[in-house]
């Protein structure tokens, strides 16, 4: 297992990992990543990708490239990859189940779409240190997982670029918001706006945001989750 200390700007993803557990015996291994967890509006993302057993270079922790380069990796990514599959968690489910279920809900969702595709992973990859899917054994967590393996890696290029262009189209909608930049996070224009106009049909109302929001629109919803 990757020190996650010994992890730099430098650390080009591989499938040193992926080698060990086909070795192991698990045929197929599946990378996944999210984006979207901080987000106050929109859905969270969530990508599954089989990995070719061949190295696909260029390909780097999705955070670690500029727009341009997230959609040339993430073309690369679908035309290499064995399989490849992309679930969400809308922001309804998001507040009424709480971020962690909706990972959950989002990676089921894209684990059923490679079974669709007749792949079943013998091993899931999954960036960070807790399994929010509860698939046990199957699992192996990896700290900075998106740094260190390249099917965790492209997973992570593919679900960025995925939900930045669902964001986009929102942005279309919510003008003021700038979504096609901030995608949703806390950026300052987006603060603005929320002090301004309110929260958008897509923001999540249970965040902890809301409780400083002060505005004429609707009162946030009650029970905050987090």
């Amino acid at each position: 297992m990757t020190n996650p200390r010994a992890v730099t700007a430098h650390t080009r993803p591989s499938l040193r990992l992926e080698r060990k557990c086909w070795q192991a015996g698990d045929q197929l291994v599946c990378g996944i990543d999210e984006v979207g967890r901080g987000a106050w509006a929109g859905p969270v993302t969530v990508a599954a990708v089989i990995p070719a057993p061949e190295h696909l270079s260029g390909i780097r922790d999705s955070k670690m490239l500029t727009p341009d380069q997230r959609e040339v990796a993430a073309a690369r990514v679908r035309s290499w990859a064995r399989a490849y599959a992309i679930g969400h968690a809308s922001h309804e489910e998001c507040d009424i189940l709480g971020m962690t279920a909706a990972l959950r809900i989002a990676g089921q969702r894209a684990l059923r779409q490679l079974a669709a595709q007749g792949f079943e992973p013998d091993r899931v990859i999954l960036d960070g240190n807790h399994d929010y899917l509860r698939l046990g054994a199957r699992v192996t967590t990896v700290i900075k997982g998106d740094a260190t393996s390249l099917a965790v890696a492209a997973a992570s290029c593919v679900a960025k670029v995925e939900r930045d262009g669902m964001m986009a189209q929102e942005a279309e909608h919510f003008p003021a918001y700038g979504f096609e930049s901030n995608r949703g996070y806390p950026a300052p224009v987006h603060k603005y706006a929320l002090r301004a106009y309110g929260p958008t049909t897509i923001h999540r109302r249970s965040w902890v945001f809301m409780d400083d929001l002060v505005w004429g629109g609707l009162a946030p919803a009650p029970g905050r989750l987090f």
